[in-house]
Formats: structure tokens, C-alpha cells, sequence
């Protein structure tokens, strides 16, 4: 059964809003706004639930679950991959999603350089012989710059009807929060990391002695990883299995950003004609009663650049012209709007992203943009 299921099984009485096992997703999501690690790992992943809340954390480049238990994790990590709106407007950091089928027992490379692990409700469902190794796998072999750990307060049972004697059938054991905290001091100062407790679910009023329904240990490592102080035990073969990878549509990806370039560019010279048009439509308009000779000289100031209109281009001129059926909208206009601005950095990638995908005048100065279809329009 679901662990999340069971627990709110047993809060029918003691109502937690949200939800406690939300709590606790949000207090990490909190966590993470507030340090802004890059590289995140979840052991003991289960259905991704939060994976998926923090896919969405922009800081965050390299997520990474881990769970004993394949199936649960193959139920829900459909989730995880790239929505059509991520291709549409790929977001400019890079992200990797993977998930690995294994045990929090086995050291693996995979899980090398992170800047935080977390391991929600993990810790009570590992055998005795797996709770020996997780601190050395986890803080030794791992060594993230921090490790949040969540588990019960089992002073808080009494208060949940029906809890005989675990929330969940698939429990081990359950702490106190001394016990919880004799055992969390003693991994800390044996990998050199400092640590503080905390907890989400309050009890209820009158009883706030039992302390926090979920108790929670934030390690922080006392150093900076360094050559002289990094281990150097890597495994050679891995112990884990790969069952998921996403990689995100980015920015940061050329062929993306060239996409992105390119329709920005269409969209912006598409705004630059419509504005140029109803001007000269306008213009039109308010001279179409009059003489002959009026219409005339219109017609000439609109066609007034058709002469020598590539050095009229090469000198850089920043406003857009328009000869017979076509526009030609300097790029130098183009990359002065924001957007396309902040995509490209700079004129000369502008160019060389454009360079191919668009109609550009003969010395490849300017857009050419057909004004027949604005014509048809209007």
C-alpha cells in the first residue's frame, strides 16, 4: 500500500492541512528556494511525487531518484518527461531527470556530486543491516553539501487511532526524537557535518509536548568539497539500474535556441510590417479623394526605396522600407526589440542563427518580408 494512502488513513482524527506527507514536499520545495542547490537527489523516490513538484524549481539542472521498488516508481514517472509547452518554449536552464532502481545500501557513482540528497520517510523502512550502511553510503561516499532527512516522531503515535505499534505495516522501526537525535549527532560528527531538527504537522493544542508529527534533520557538510578532501572510492561497476532519463528541451541547447530565434525574429518583423502597413494604409486612405497627382506622390513615397535599396540597407539604416511587394526590415531593427535582445546576446549571433531560416537582402542586412499576405488581410 501506498505510504501516503496509509498515513492519511490514520489522520482521519487529527487533521492535517495540507496534508502531512504534502508538508513535507513543501518543505523541501522551501528548502530549495531558499539555497538554490543545482543537483538534487530523492532516495526512496516512490511514485516521483517529489521529483515532479521540483522539476518545476528553475535552479534545479540534475534531478535524481532512487527506490528499492521498481514498479512504484515506473507507475508514475510518466510525469517526468518534458510537456509539449517545453518544446514550445524551452526555458534556458538545462534539466535532467533520471531514476535509478537500487538500494540506498550500494554506493554507486551516479550519485556523486550533489549539493543536496534527500531521503523523505526513507530511513524506517531499511533493515538493520541497510541502516548500518546508509550513513556511509549517503554521507560518506555521497558527501552532498546537504542531506535532509525525514522520519516519525513516535511520540506522536498515541495521538493516531489505529497505530499498532508503526504508521505502516512496512516499518521497521520508529524513533523518538531522542532517539532520532542521539543517532543523527553521532552521523554527523562522524562525517563532519553540522545538524538541526525540525519537523512539519503540529500537534494539537495542549498537547505541543509530543513535538513535530514528522521529525526532520537538516545536515549541512562543514566543508567545501575539495581534490584533498573528495573520496575517491568509486566503484567501478554500478549498482544501480537506469529505468528513466529526460533530458529538457533548453536555451542552452543551440538547436533549441535557434528555434526560439527564429520565431521570435518572424514574430518581431511580422509586428514591424503590420505597424508599416496600417501606416501607409492610413496614409492611403486620407488621400484617396484627393487629385491625381496627390495619389501619385503617395505611390512614389511608398516605392521611394526601390532604387539602390541593398546600400541603402549596407548603411545601416534602422527603419524598415518597403519596395513594391516586399519589406525589408534591417536587422539592426529587429535586434534592438527586447526579446530577441536577451535570446541572441549578441548582433553576430543573431545573424548567425537567422542565417538560412529567413529570407534575408542580398548583402544580409535586412529581413525580406512579402507584404501580399497583409495585403489580402486588409
Amino acid at each position: 500500500m501506498d505510504k501516503n494512502v496509509q498515513e492519511e488513513r490514520f489522520m482521519e482524527v487529527i487533521k492535517f492541512t495540507p496534508p502531512l506527507y504534502k508538508q513535507r514536499y513543501q518543505f523541501i520545495k522551501d528548502l530549495v528556494g531558499k539555497y538554490k542547490p543545482k543537483k538534487v537527489a530523492d532516495l526512496g523516490c516512490a511514485d516521483c511525487t517529489l521529483l515532479w513538484m521540483l522539476k518545476f524549481c528553475s535552479c534545479i539542472e540534475v534531478l535524481a531518484g532512487l527506490d528499492i521498488c521498481e514498479n512504484v516508481m515506473k507507475e508514475k514517472m510518466h510525469r517526468l518527461y518534458p510537456l509539449p509547452g517545453d518544446y514550445l518554449q524551452p526555458a534556458e536552464r538545462s534539466l535532467t531527470v533520471t531514476l535509478h532502481h537500487g538500494s540506498v545500501a550500494d554506493k554507486d557513482p551516479c550519485m556523486l556530486g550533489f549539493d543536496l540528497i534527500t531521503c523523505i520517510e526513507l530511513i524506517e523502512h531499511l533493515e538493520e543491516s541497510e541502516l548500518e550502511k546508509f550513513p556511509e553510503v549517503v554521507f560518506g561516499f555521497m558527501a552532498p553539501a546537504m542531506v535532509v532527512i525525514s522520519t516519525p516522531n513516535s511520540e506522536f503515535n498515541p495521538l493516531l487511532p489505529g497505530v499498532t505499534p508503526f504508521r505502516h505495516p512496512d516499518h521497521k522501526f520508529e524513533w523518538n526524537r531522542e532517539e532520532f537525535q542521539s543517532w543523527a549527532l553521532n552521523v554527523a560528527r562522524c562525517y563532519n557535518y553540522s545538524v538541526e531538527f525540525t519537523g512539519v504537522g503540529l500537534p494539537p493544542t495542549g498537547m505541543e509536548d509530543v513535538g513535530f508529527c514528522t521529525q526532520i534533520g537538516m545536515f549541512v557538510r562543514k566543508y567545501s568539497q575539495t581534490s584533498e578532501t573528495a573520496h575517491f572510492e568509486k566503484p567501478t561497476k554500478a549498482a544501480y539500474k537506469t529505468i528513466f532519463k529526460a533530458v529538457y528541451p533548453s536555451l542552452k541547447d543551440e538547436k533549441y535556441l535557434q528555434i526560439a530565434v527564429v520565431s521570435e525574429v518572424v514574430f518581431t518583423a511580422q509586428v514591424i510590417k503590420r505597424s508599416l502597413m496600417n501606416h501607409f494604409n492610413s496614409e492611403h486612405e486620407e488621400y484617396s479623394d484627393g487629385p491625381v497627382e496627390i495619389k501619385s506622390k503617395f505611390q512614389h513615397s511608398k516605392n521611394c526605396v526601390s532604387e539602390d535599396l541593398e546600400n541603402l540597407a549596407v548603411e545601416k539604416c534602422m527603419e524598415p522600407s518597403v519596395s513594391g511587394n516586399v519589406v525589408y526590415i534591417p536587422l539592426t531593427k529587429i535586434f534592438s526589440f527586447p526579446k530577441v535582445n536577451q535570446l541572441c546576446g549578441t548582433f553576430e549571433k543573431l545573424c548567425k542563427l537567422i542565417t538560412g531560416k529567413v529570407t534575408l537582402s542580398s548583402d544580409g542586412s535586412a529581413m525580406v518580408v512579402d507584404t501580399e499576405q497583409e495585403n489580402e488581410e486588409n
